[in-house]
């Protein structure tokens, strides 16, 4: 059984028990999360696909961890000895999809 789910204006892919990192929102470690943006739910072979939603379908995650990621953006102008280089540090939410209703 999978589903696939809208958060943050991404889409992701959820089986119970995977790990998926998704974006970043306060919670605390060892909560329970609810995302009810399911736009598709797989089941047995049976597909059923949601106009925009699925009906009653929820996904249930436990908050795993806080991993952040480096992001760096360079701009570069050839032949003009003329680099910057910016980055920031990008804070993500890891979740334990626990199971999904619907």
């Amino acid at each position: 059984m999978y589903a696939i789910f809208e958060d943050g204006s991404r889409q992701y892919r959820a089986e119970a028990g995977a790990l998926i990192v998704i974006d970043h929102r306060e919670i605390e470690v060892g909560a329970t999360l609810e995302l009810t943006k399911v736009l598709l739910v797989s089941k047995d072979g049976a597909v059923t696909i949601g106009q925009p939603l699925v009906a009653g379908a929820k996904i249930v995650a436990e908050v795993v961890d806080f991993p952040r990621t480096k992001t760096i953006t360079q701009k570069f102008r050839r032949r003009k000895a003329s680099k910057r280089l910016r980055g920031h540090t990008q804070p993500y939410v890891r979740v334990r999809v626990k199971e999904i209703v619907g």
